[in-house]
């Protein structure tokens, strides 16, 4: 294939149409006809013998070709768009730019309050629009439309930038009148009752099956390692809740250290060491390669690193 007679239009309109996944979509955007979209993508089939999207009961699906080409698509038109356009300072003094940010409210409890204090200072205009992970799918992020995300993740797919922001250990919340408390012994520990908190990744939850240890996450695990299983009497996907649980209830709230804290000025309640080794794990933050090289963004990921080196220092 002689790569001087292809179109290069047709990998923009390729990248355009896998995001989108909709030819009427894909012509908005790109700001053309609907059958001249139509005609690019019978071109891109014949340049790339593959139907790429298919039709199937819930629209358009890429094949597995188009899946392959997808991100080494993105990455080809996002370093050529970083060459040709001319940059841009960002003045965050003055920018009036939304930010959409997908976070547990772990990492808005620990990381952005943080942030908007340092946005408050710098850059006062901005505004943050901060989203659950059940509102986001990975696509968002992959469009744009979504600016960053920032929790545990299990993976990433693999055309995702990310970065961790500090790894964060495990660390158990109780009533300081819990007895079982006094001693917090592994025997202890699995007599008393706990309260599961967790939202990792993307999507909507579909409920905890207790039976179902491996989907517990990081503390069953270890737990299922040593042969044992503790009595969790609440599932939750929110900290907040999970804290003052622990400290109205006799529950046991096993969670990352740095939530933890939130509370270790409340009289009430003890913070614990777990009675059993649980690995550290990291918060990343991911974003699209579509922002990549987007000088307020640029500008906003670096921010949040500094507010978490900060925060690891204090």
């Amino acid at each position: 294939m002689n790569i001087a007679k292809i179109d290069l239009n047709l990998l923009v309109y390729l990248d355009v149409l896998l995001r989108e996944r909709n030819v009427t979509k894909a012509a908005s955007q790109l700001g053309i006809t609907q059958p001249a979209m139509s005609n690019s993508l019978k071109r891109l089939r014949d340049l790339f013998k593959d139907p790429l999207l298919v039709r199937t009961s819930e629209g358009m699906a890429p094949t597995q070709r188009a899946k392959e080409l997808q991100p080494i698509i993105r990455e080809v038109l996002s370093k050529l768009e970083s060459t040709i356009q001319t940059s841009t300072e960002f003045s965050p003094s003055t920018s009036n730019r939304t930010f959409r940010i997908m976070a547990s409210d772990y990492a808005e409890s620990t990381l952005l309050m943080e942030v908007i204090k340092k946005l408050n200072q710098l850059a006062p205009n901005i505004s943050l629009d901060l989203i659950t992970p059940s509102d986001v799918t990975f696509l968002d992020v992959e469009q744009g439309k979504v600016d960053m995300a920032i929790n545990r993740f299990e993976e990433l797919p693999q055309s995702f930038h990310q970065k961790v922001i500090w790894h964060d250990e495990f660390a158990c919340v109780v009533n300081k009148q819990y007895a079982l408390a006094s001693e917090l012994s592994l025997d202890n520990y699995l007599k008393a009752k706990h309260i599961w908190v967790s939202k990792t990744g993307f999507g909507v939850g579909v409920g905890i099956d207790p039976q179902q240890i491996q989907k517990l996450g990081w503390v069953d695990a270890e737990l299922t390692k040593l042969g044992k299983k503790r009595d969790i009497k609440v599932f939750t996907r929110h900290y907040h809740v999970a804290l003052q649980l622990a400290k109205e209830q006799n529950l046991i709230a096993t969670l990352p250290r740095r939530a933890a804290d939130l509370y270790k000025q409340v009289p009430e309640v003890s913070i614990l060491p777990p009675p059993f080794e649980i690995p550290p794990f990291p918060l990343k933050m991911a974003w699209s390669a579509i922002l990549q090289h987007d000088a307020g963004h640029i500008w906003f990921r670096r921010l949040i690193s500094e507010v978490a080196e900060e925060l690891i220092d204090s």
